[in-house]
């Protein structure tokens, strides 16, 4: 794994972090909807540009 697929999926863990804590303090369905749709974009986003450069 070279140094920008390490650092994308290093940004992506981080992502994942900071919204699993914005999720666990502000419980509310409509922010757990948003930030959802925003992972899941983000992770097709990633894992798009990952398969890409595999070619």
């Amino acid at each position: 794994m070279n140094l920008s697929r390490f650092l994308a999926v290093l940004a992506f863990v981080a992502f994942l972090a900071f919204f699993g804590v914005v999720i666990r303090f502000v419980p509310h369905p409509d922010l757990g909807v948003a930030v959802g749709i925003g992972v899941l974009l983000a992770g097709y986003d990633l894992w798009s540009q990952l398969r890409s450069r595999a070619r």
